[in-house]
């Protein structure tokens, strides 16, 4: 496993990265809205999925900026 430091996220981790509360990730990500995978009774996340889907989830929204 030649994986960077930081490549993998604790909940912790992750939370202070999306600049997030934890109950707020941990809600996003029982609704399997967030890439996680569970390990034992731990989440992680994988730091390229989590880009990846901020990059998804921000073309999928429609701008609704001056739109009533």
């Amino acid at each position: 496993m030649d994986e960077k430091p930081g490549a993998v996220m604790t909940i912790e981790e992750l939370s202070a990265y999306l600049k997030i509360p934890k109950s707020t990730l941990y809600k996003l990500v029982r609704e399997g809205k967030v890439p996680s995978q569970k390990v034992g009774r731990h989440w992680r996340f994988r730091k390229e999925a989590i880009d990846r889907w901020l990059d998804e989830t921000q073309a999928e929204e429609p701008d609704t900026k001056g739109e009533q």
